[in-house]
């Protein structure tokens, strides 16, 4: 009986430790340590990536850089360290819920059941999930991937909205997961699958890195259309609104979208190859009025 107290209330205090970490006042923290911690992607096309060396690099990155550097000013901080954080797709939520990660800058979602746990930054860019195949494949829409063998990253929704796809009926296929993006396309190009379904954005940043870009292609109808926003812990409003202020200054400069440009439409590192994504009419809109919507608003449109 006293062990099982015990272990009660060991867990109880284990429960609490991990609420007060995750209701932390981020900006406090930061101003006490001097430091924050950046949830990053190794393989998040041009949204976040690894250059290696603990280097990371991309669009979601600069911009928390960006974001991170006017929080910096606004506290008063002669110096801020950042330290980078790898995340995946399975443990990004969780390393941001009980404190382990400030603020996550990869590929993330903004979605209900999400919002349970964590909290969202204004979007920044507005993703349409595909599908990459190899190009001389000849599959081209859903209707033909039945029978095929589909990849897609353990911890994503990518799968489920081509199964939930009205051109899906009647279509079977066998699942198989990467652990993250780069194992995923992987998968497709050594022939152990078929198809990658992921964001557009991480499908071309991929088949940009790849030994032979015209190898592969990506085709078929939009999937889902998806607000990606950087990750926060919940119950921080005086954090959400410092990052916010940062975006949206960015926004309404125009610095922004040179930015964009910079990682998605010019060569970037480290071979200097191109995306090739030029900036989408929906995420012209998300920019021109800032907001957190989650991806079930979209689909009511």
């Amino acid at each position: 009986m006293r062990s099982t107290l015990v272990a009660a209330a060991l867990a109880a205090g284990f429960i609490a430790a991990a609420q007060a970490q995750a209701t932390h006042d981020t900006l406090a923290k930061i101003k006490d340590t001097g430091s924050v911690t950046m949830g990053v992607r190794e393989s998040s096309g041009a949204l976040s990536y690894t250059l290696g060396d603990g280097k990371y690099a991309g669009f979601h990155v600069e911009l928390c850089q960006r974001a991170l550097a006017d929080i910096q000013k606004k506290l008063g901080l002669a110096k801020l360290d950042i330290k980078y954080q790898p995340v995946t797709s399975q443990n990004r939520i969780p390393l941001v819920a009980n404190g382990t990660v400030d603020i996550e800058c990869g590929s993330t979602t903004n979605n209900v059941a999400r919002a349970k746990d964590v909290a969202f930054a204004d979007t920044t860019y507005v993703e349409e999930v595909r599908i990459a195949v190899k190009a001389n494949s000849g599959i081209t829409s859903i209707n033909q991937l039945n029978g095929k063998v589909v990849a897609t990253t353990t911890g994503t929704t990518s799968v489920q909205h081509l199964r939930k796809h009205e051109r899906a009926a009647g279509v079977e296929f066998k699942e198989v997961f990467g652990k993250d993006h780069a194992d995923s396309f992987l998968l497709l190009e050594t022939g152990r699958a078929d198809a990658f379904v992921m964001d557009g954005s991480i499908l071309a940043g991929n088949i940009a890195k790849a030994k032979n870009p015209a190898d592969f292609k990506i085709v078929g109808e939009v999937l889902s259309v998806e607000p990606i926003a950087i990750m926060l812990r919940k119950d921080d409003p005086k954090f959400k609104a410092a990052v916010d202020d940062s975006l949206k200054a960015m926004m309404k400069s125009g610095e922004m979208a040179r930015i964009y440009d910079k990682w998605f439409v010019q060569p970037i590192p480290p071979t200097n190859t191109r995306v090739g994504l030029p900036l989408s009419e929906a995420t012209k809109a998300a920019w021109a009025n800032p907001n957190d919507k989650p991806m079930e608003d979209y689909a009511k449109k």
